[in-house]
């Protein structure tokens, strides 16, 4: 199968004066008389001009509000010291697990401290330092070309490697002469989604046409295709092997078997999961084999061996499960089960290390691994220290394995595993300047929401805090795409941990920490549960003396910023301050802008049906902006001008509504980021720069002041 290789003292706070906010003077964003007609309900939409991201007008929009932002946050006296101390948080080395590729080196990603983008290395050896093989670094001269995979032919050869320029989904590959490191003169542009599948002399990769001038990061993507590409030729001489011109907004990507014999295309867009097709490439006249043609469940091939497809499916089994299949009729009527699915935890990650399978599951939002035989028999648990977030990288020949395990407060530590034997050691940790995981404690919580439901939390905290209710609080969510919320760490968050903050992460219906049925309760018209789960947290730390609503903020980004601010018009009294990032806030017309209507098997859209318009209509965070003197918290929305997955029209509108109505003197900011995109990606200076002036505004907002370190 294609492989990428694998990425990578307490003080107080202090309650400073908070005197009464000013009502601040926002530019004028130009708007027109639109309105739009759903099913008989007409919506008006007057600042549609902010939809074209490429106007003047716009251009001037957005520089006038980042004028007003800048200002504003220049005047918060510990900007800067906030920014100092987040800095020195991230400078620490970062090494990532090595990786074992096919020409028998081992490589893994290598930060400094500070560097923008990770370097990738190789050595003989997984222990060894290793020399530089890829430093994208050196692809810019400020750090915003990302390096997003890399992909090894089957006989170790060649090197193909993707990046990302600004922030953008918009993908090019480039190849390299492995041994040398030498780059070809191959290279492809607008591709997306996709990685590099190796057969032969060549590449199967994932792309759009090329978008029409001025548009390439706003308007809908249609006919994803998959192409054949022969090392030595220009891109224009690439083969179609794979499209379907009846459904324009499938995505369609691609893989192989280690033996080259089977080629894989799985198509997604359209539901829940993804449909599955295989190709025998040992016979040059083969056709196309249907394994799976909806997309009502996910469905995808870990390996190939022996004439048998392993299969990693929720079909049948919401909560995930292993079966078996012959290559020659894989159909799912002939599936056989190998690893049934555990009622108990959600299996999302089945590998081959060697001769054993390597099985991660979520056990309320937290992983745990196990070891089975190739037969589907249990052989052993992998131990692990408590609550977090587990790695692993295996070779489908080999039983060596590296696993990494990282929770709130801890960053990655590194263990040698042999999957054969079970025996494990410690191969590499991080020792963090300045911070002592063991002062801080991570617990889990489950709270009631509207409905009855039990809702898990995890809040981490400074050991020995009071529950006096006056703890700030940073509460974050997401709520969708059947995406879980495990204990995970980031050094930015450890300047709030330091500074007597509590740190709350709440996994919402909408997720996958219990599978499907968890990921359909918030899903369409049960949207609203995502929502009423989360203030059902705030609700909950206030209830148990943790904290009151004038020490929350609450923050969430692209399906979590619509969280955030649609829970922000619902109980606007509940927050001090609201930080939606990159948000989803016109869920009447997101569907029609680069890949929003992937999200429609989520969300619905406004032309479903008159329900499905009401019900959106209802919680759009653009929408739903009260406009008669109800007092709001402190917002501060963020967007950049290259995210193509959440256009930053969807921000613009909402800002400037939410500027124009009247909700109170508290400060309503849209900070605008230039030569950035969704997140994936971003230079580790612009991850600094985002972070001190999301904790500047939240501190001031809240009338605290860091402490001094």
């Amino acid at each position: 199968m294609s492989r990428l290789i694998p990425t990578i003292a307490l003080m107080a706070i202090t309650a400073a004066s908070c005197s009464k906010q000013t009502k601040l003077t926002y530019p004028v964003a130009p708007s027109d008389d639109t309105v739009d007609n759903y099913f008989g309900h007409e919506v008006a939409d007057p600042y549609r001009p902010l939809e074209n991201d490429t106007a003047a007008s716009t251009l001037a929009w957005v520089e006038a509000e980042n004028a007003v932002t800048q200002e504003y946050l220049s005047k918060i006296p510990y900007r800067q010291a906030i920014r100092d101390r987040i800095e020195q948080l991230n400078n620490y080395p970062k090494i990532g697990m090595p990786s074992k590729e096919n020409d028998g080196k081992y490589y893994f990603y290598k930060n400094d401290g500070l560097q923008n983008q990770h370097v990738l290395y190789r050595s003989d050896t997984p222990d060894g330092d290793g020399d530089v093989f890829l430093d994208p670094n050196k692809l810019s001269d400020d750090g915003t070309v990302a390096l997003t995979g890399v992909y090894q032919s089957h006989d170790g050869k060649y090197t193909a490697y993707t990046i990302s320029r600004s922030g953008s989904d918009w993908t090019e590959i480039y190849v390299m002469d492995t041994a040398t490191g030498e780059l070809l003169e191959d290279h492809i542009e607008w591709a997306k989604f996709t990685g590099a599948a190796w057969q032969g002399d060549g590449f199967y990769y994932s792309a759009y046409e090329k978008p029409a001038d001025g548009k390439e990061f706003s308007n809908a993507n249609e006919f994803h295709k998959v192409y054949y590409h022969k090392l030595g030729t220009p891109q224009s001489e690439d083969k179609v092997i794979y499209e379907n011109r009846n459904e324009p907004l499938h995505f369609h990507s691609v893989d192989i078997t280690n033996d080259e014999s089977t080629l894989i295309i799985m198509g997604g867009g359209a539901g829940n999961g993804n449909s599955l097709f295989v190709k025998d490439l040992t016979n040059p006249n083969s056709k196309w084999i249907t394994v799976e043609e909806s997309q009502d469940n996910d469905i995808s091939v870990i390996d190939a061996r022996e004439g048998k497809l392993y299969i990693f499916t929720s079909a049948d089994a919401p909560r995930y499960r292993l079966v078996t299949a012959d290559i020659k009729a894989p159909q799912r009527a002939n599936w056989k089960e190998l690893v049934p699915e555990n009622k108990e935890a959600v299996l999302v990650n089945a590998r081959f290390a060697g001769d054993k399978l390597i099985l991660t599951y979520d056990k309320d939002a937290s992983h745990h691994a196990y070891v089975y035989n190739a037969d589907g028999s249990p052989v052993r648990e992998i131990a692990l220290p408590g609550y977090g977030t587990l790695s692993f990288s295996t070779n489908s020949k080999d039983p060596e394995v590296f696993y990494s395990f990282s929770s709130f407060t801890s960053p990655a530590t590194i263990v040698e595993y042999n999957a054969e034997t079970g025996e494990s050691k410690p191969f590499r940790s991080t020792d963090l300047q300045g911070f002592n995981p063991e002062d801080y404690v991570t617990e889990q919580v489950f709270y009631t929401s509207a409905d009855g439901t039990e809702i898990p939390m995890f809040l981490t905290y400074k050991k020995g805090l009071k529950r006096d209710g006056n703890n700030p609080v940073y509460l974050y969510g997401y709520g969708g795409f059947n995406i879980t919320l495990n204990p995970s760490f980031s050094p930015n968050r450890l300047f709030w941990l330091e500074n007597g903050g509590i740190y709350a992460q709440t996994n919402l219906r909408g997720g996958g920490e219990y599978g499907e049925e968890w990921h359909l309760a918030g899903t369409k018209q049960q949207k609203l549960n995502v929502f009423n789960d989360f203030i059902a947290a705030a609700e909950y730390m206030i209830k148990e003396g943790w904290t009151n609503p004038d020490l929350i903020a609450i923050e969430g980004g692209s399906n979590g910023g619509l969280l955030v601010g649609a829970v922000t018009n619902m109980r606007p009294e509940l927050f001090k301050v609201a930080i939606p990032r990159v948000g989803v806030m016109d869920m009447m017309r997101y569907h029609l802008f680069t890949i929003g209507w992937n999200w429609a098997h989520d969300y619905g859209t406004s032309a479903d049906s008159p329900e499905m318009a009401e019900y959106l209509l209802a919680y759009s965070p653009l929408h739903t902006i009260k406009n008669d003197g109800t007092p709001y918290p402190a917002i501060m929305i963020t967007t950049a001008d290259h995210d193509d997955r959440v256009v930053p029209a969807h921000s613009f509108k909402y800002a400037a509504t939410l500027q124009a109505a009247d909700t109170g003197d508290q400060p309503k900011l849209i900070r605008i980021d230039s030569k950035a995109g969704h997140g994936a990606g971003k230079p580790i200076a612009k991850v600094i720069d985002e972070y001190t002036d999301i904790y500047s505004f939240i501190f001031n907002n809240m009338g605290l002041q860091p402490a001094k370190k």
